[in-house]
């Protein structure tokens, strides 16, 4: 029995209850990077929470449509791209490639779709057109600007009061805009700039364009869930919510606007335009990867996670702590399919924690996706499986153990496979059935007092990475890291 699913609605302030506008379907769109640089770890922050997010509601039943672009041109590609004496194309492609290798080290589930800014210039054109027409958007020498005065609830997300942010605001040099308040919708070609034709002559999109075309071209208006982090609130999405609303005529374009907090170092957030940040490549290439994962996991995601080296150690600990709890469970179902040991107490005990794991979980995701909650059940769950796991009669009860677990971690996106058996199933298979094969011969060596062959293999397992438990029913094993 479902309890009702909260989230945390930036639009309200408040949490809500989640009804999709389409029974069963959500309809998600989340601000993908500006491919100019490498994604530094909290990018990286912003991916595994948005993807955990996903993988819950599919899991609550829900067929979900999801959709993360790429911003391909912007100033900032333009900038590098100059620096690096390389087409903007040319730069995009590099880091598009980097971050699709980026989100599968994360496990990231792969994007419904992942459209390109440059994909969409008519689409574009045609919805700042569209607010033109509508009379809040004007023509300035070949840029074209939002009217802000024209737009009575501007600020219904940042709850920013236009007239204070008058006080503020200011003409950069080159913008052509009456107020400055006003944002760029479509900015007149530079030289050396790439640049598409339009009715106010070539130019290129402003940033907060894009996102608004792409996401109601894949998903309509409004759509249900709009994802990103903190920093977006305000301007870009403010900036969304204003165009997107004009352009389409909808009252607001989206129903839930959920964004994550900020990853630190000490305390301060981390970006590249401060240079405190450390790159997703970095990371990966010196932690482990699922490691990396859970710690990006490990706090609410709207709340800060501060990076240090002690952090990310102590969440490589607890995956292993996952690894290890679960190759005890299938040795011990190794060792009840060869051995026929009666029901006992211990059988009861992970029955019941079977099904407090399931209602504990799911408690705690329905509460905003609040995944430190949801990891504090499955450690609970480990404690009492190792506490009882040796006096277990039952493999089907392990079975099951294991299926819940599996599908838990699944959502956080931990993928508790073996990481040392890679390739494909068949291999796996014949290495696992060659592991106990051995042990058996070995289990055969004892029995007839043949120590030394018994001795050898374990040694020979060992110097092969494979440890070697001797338990009251028989042995198991794992591969180490």
């Amino acid at each position: 029995m479902w309890e009702m699913l909260k989230v945390y609605n930036t639009l309200s302030r408040s949490k809500e209850e989640f009804q999709p506008l389409n029974e069963n379907e959500v309809r998600m769109y989340v601000c993908g990077p500006t491919v100019y640089d490498y994604p530094h770890i909290g990018n990286a922050r912003s991916f595994a929470a948005f993807d955990t997010i996903r993988r819950y509601l599919e899991f609550r039943g829900f067929h979900v449509f999801y959709v993360t672009n790429f911003t391909d041109i912007d100033d900032k590609m333009i900038t590098r791209a100059n620096e690096q004496g390389i087409e903007v194309q040319e730069l995009a492609e590099k880091f598009i490639a980097e971050y699709l290798q980026i989100a599968d080290e994360l496990n990231l589930k792969p994007a419904s779709v992942n459209p390109r800014a440059t994909e969409h210039m008519d689409d574009i054109i045609d919805m700042v057109q569209s607010i033109m027409d509508r009379g809040v958007g004007y023509a300035a020498n070949g840029d074209v600007y939002f009217d802000i005065s024209e737009w009575e609830n501007y600020g219904v997300l940042s709850k920013i009061d236009p007239d204070e942010l008058a006080a503020g605001a200011r003409v950069e040099t080159g913008e052509k805009k009456e107020d400055p308040r006003d944002f760029v919708l479509w900015k007149e070609k530079k030289p050396g700039e790439p640049s598409w034709d339009s009715p106010w002559g070539k130019g290129r999109p402003g940033w907060h364009a894009e996102c608004s075309v792409m996401g109601s071209y894949y998903l309509g208006v409004p759509f249900d869930i709009h994802g990103g982090g903190q920093d977006l609130i305000f301007p870009h999405h403010e900036n969304e919510i204003a165009q997107s609303a004009a352009a389409y005529g909808v009252e607001t374009p989206v129903k839930y606007w959920l964004h994550n907090g900020f990853l630190t170092i000490n305390e301060d957030k981390m970006s590249k335009s401060e240079g405190n940040f450390f790159t997703a490549r970095e990371v990966l290439d010196n932690y482990d990867n699922q490691g990396v994962r859970f710690f990006l996991v490990s706090g609410h995601y709207r709340q800060p996670l501060d990076y240090n080296n002690q952090a990310l150690k102590q969440a490589t600990q607890s995956v292993e702590r996952i690894r290890n709890a679960v190759d005890a469970i299938r040795g011990r179902i190794s060792i009840l399919t060869k051995k026929k040991v009666q029901p006992t107490e211990a059988d009861d005990n992970i029955a019941e924690a079977i099904e407090l794991l399931k209602t504990e979980f799911e408690k705690e995701m329905d509460d905003d996706f609040n995944t430190p909650g949801a990891i504090a059940a499955v450690f609970s769950f480990i404690r009492t499986l190792n506490a009882n796991l040796e006096e277990t009669g039952k493999a089907a009860v392990l079975r099951e153990a294991l299926a819940v677990l599996s599908t838990r971690l699944e959502i956080l996106g931990i993928d508790i496979s073996r990481k040392e058996l890679t390739g494909s199933s068949e291999l796996r298979s014949i290495v696992e059935k060659s592991i106990e094969l051995l042990l058996e011969i070995r289990e055969k060596a004892r029995e007839e007092k043949d120590y030394e062959t018994g001795d050898m293999i374990r040694n020979r397992l060992t110097e092969m990475g494979v440890s070697i438990t001797d338990t009251k029913d028989g042995p198991t094993w794992k591969i180490e890291a």
